[in-house]
């Protein structure tokens, strides 16, 4: 059939895709540019050229593998952005290891699913940031560590048997040889136990095709899904980011996002290191006035972030006195992005090559990304095109037909970044991924002829909060186990510093009995922050169809007509 008319795109590309595991494709990048800087943490005052790095690679791929770990085993990181991060990132890779990468948000209710999920061999965790103290949420859920030994035998989590505890700037410092913890200096040391050689013929059975990574998302209900990601998923899709951003061995990107998601670990870290650009730290967590300062001092050229981290630099109180004019490109993805903020990126951090970017973890994760050439509308009203060597078609949601230019439908991806599949839940992947390789994104959008792809709304119930990815069901679980609570609904409301706030309306057992402090306190010991509503109302009963399913779209309707009144009323007054 003549596609044309049709809303579908194939985008070739030149130059091929690349055909090495990641392993490979850094030792090419280090012997082309052994001098250029690969990283620099700002919060650890270290930066490591290209060859020290590839050394530090090297030594801990050989510390893991004395320690027996190796090709298909799964070694977890809950930690901040550090250093050490991206080293346990390439380390594992080189091994064949599957990195897991676990929110620093987590609290133990979440932590203990992923690492049964995922079937955590190894975990490699920082002592503890801010409020959270994983040592002691570690050691809540596994009280076996209290006895001292480095090999940990846990009835709970049969398949873990090592935690490596090392330090992390801002973080309440502990004795590296605390009870039940491996240290990362110990892991280090055993690296003489293994050759060279030895590492390089594991590494040469590895294949491109191999999954080692694998990050936790979510659909439109149930808990969080283990997506399983390749090699080739990754580190194509790092690479032809790059060359869609004109992005190259001497540019240097400020990291604000984190590294546990898509966004901090392809499409910063494995972006810079696939074409031997610079990854700048600039802080463990977000900060507006440690980025500002990260681009000034460091004279980045790129700046990444969700719509709410660009928001809060240019609101800085001392904004003016930043120094930003070395900025020249980036990418702004998690959020739609109004065009009164794309105005002042351009023209007040002299950001003029900003680009949008659209995709979801189970393609790897980026599929559509404008261009330094398309024309301010399309960077505002569109999400662009899909990256080469990827398909792309938008088909109708009840008769899965592809529909035309300018329809609205449900977006598909096919290629190269489609997902290995979900871990462990082979039914979920088969509701994901069709018989022909189709990725069903859940996303609602249209595409123009020339392939620019529109974003229209979600059929997913997602919410979308300061970029965080937040599954209504999750909270929803959660919120039943509080004894006061008979019924509750989770959606979310628009906001404009954060694009979506979490709302909740909660039927009690006995009206009255409970009020909106008193869950978000029984919240904030159990689920990350950014999950807790901010939005609390108690209801006698909810919007429902006939067949006694909850309409979440008429409580959101209601809600939002009240936000919207009450923020009226205050301008006014």
């Amino acid at each position: 059939m003549n596609r044309a008319g049709y809303s579908y795109f194939h985008r070739g590309g030149e130059p091929p895709l690349l055909g090495s595991t990641i392993g490979e494709h850094f030792s090419a990048v280090i012997d082309s540019f052994p001098q250029h800087e690969a990283v620099v943490s700002i919060p650890q005052q270290r930066r490591l050229s290209y060859r020290q790095f590839g050394a530090e690679v090297e030594q801990l791929a050989r510390g893991l593998t004395a320690m027996g770990f190796g090709h298909g085993d799964r070694i977890g990181i809950w930690s901040t952005n550090n250093i050490e991060w991206l080293l346990v990132q390439m380390a594992s890779a080189c091994i064949g290891a599957i990195l897991v990468n676990i929110n620093p948000a987590y609290r133990p209710r979440e932590l203990s699913y992923a690492l049964k999920q995922s079937e955590v061999q190894g975990l490699f965790v920082i002592a503890g940031f801010r409020q959270s103290d994983y040592v002691g949420m570690l050691l809540e859920l596994i009280p076996e560590m209290r006895d001292g030994g480095a090999i940990i035998e846990s009835a709970d989590f049969p398949h873990l048997s090592r935690v490596f505890l090392f330090d992390s700037v801002g973080s309440d410092r502990i004795e590296s040889t605390a009870p039940g913890f491996s240290s990362w200096q110990d892991l280090l040391d055993s690296a003489q136990q293994v050759s060279l050689e030895k590492l390089q013929r594991d590494a040469a059975s590895l294949d491109r095709d191999d999954v080692i990574n694998i990050q936790y998302t979510s659909g439109t209900t149930g808990t969080p899904k283990a997506v399983m990601l390749t090699h080739h998923n990754i580190l194509n899709n790092a690479w032809f980011s790059a060359q869609t951003m004109h992005f190259g061995a001497h540019d240097r990107l400020a990291v604000p996002v984190p590294f546990y998601h898509c966004f901090g670990m392809v499409l910063s870290s494995l972006m810079c290191l696939s074409v031997g650009a610079c990854v700048v730290i600039a802080c463990e967590h977000f900060d507006a006035s440690d980025t500002l300062a990260a681009i000034e001092s460091e004279k980045c050229s790129a700046i990444h972030g969700v719509p709410t981290m660009f928001i809060e630099m240019l609101q800085h109180p001392e904004f003016a006195r930043f120094d930003l004019n070395s900025l020249r490109t980036g990418i702004m993805a998690g959020a739609p992005c109004p065009p009164e903020l794309m105005t002042r990126v351009i023209e007040d951090m002299h950001c003029s090559e900003i680009l949008i970017g659209y995709g979801q973890t189970e393609a790897s994760p980026l599929t559509h990304l404008t261009t330094r050439e398309d024309s301010f509308e399309r960077r505002i009203e569109t999400v662009g095109r899909n990256l080469p060597h990827q398909e792309v078609k938008i088909i109708d949601t009840d008769s899965g037909a592809t529909v035309s230019h300018g329809e609205i439908g449900e977006i598909c991806f096919r290629g190269y970044h489609v997902m290995r599949g979900y871990y462990g839940e082979a039914d979920k992947t088969k509701q994901a991924i069709d018989a022909a390789g189709w990725l069903f994104s859940g996303d609602l959008g249209s595409m123009d002829a020339e392939g620019y792809l529109r974003i229209t709304g979600r059929r997913k119930e997602m919410i979308i909060r300061g970029g965080e990815n937040i599954y209504p069901r999750e909270i929803e679980d959660f919120l039943f186990t509080h004894p006061k609570i008979a019924e509750v609904a989770v959606f979310g409301v628009d906001d404009e510093r954060l694009g979506e706030q979490v709302a909740a309306w909660i039927q009690l057992h006995r009206p009255g009995s409970a009020e909106a402090e008193e869950i978000r306190e029984f919240c904030r010991d159990n689920i990350a922050h950014f999950k807790i509503p901010e939005y609390i109302r108690f209801v006698d009963d909810f919007p429902m169809t006939v067949t006694g399913k909850l309409q979440k779209f008429k409580m959101r309707e209601i809600m939002q007509r009240e936000l919207y009144s009450k923020a009226e009323s205050e301008r006014d007054h």
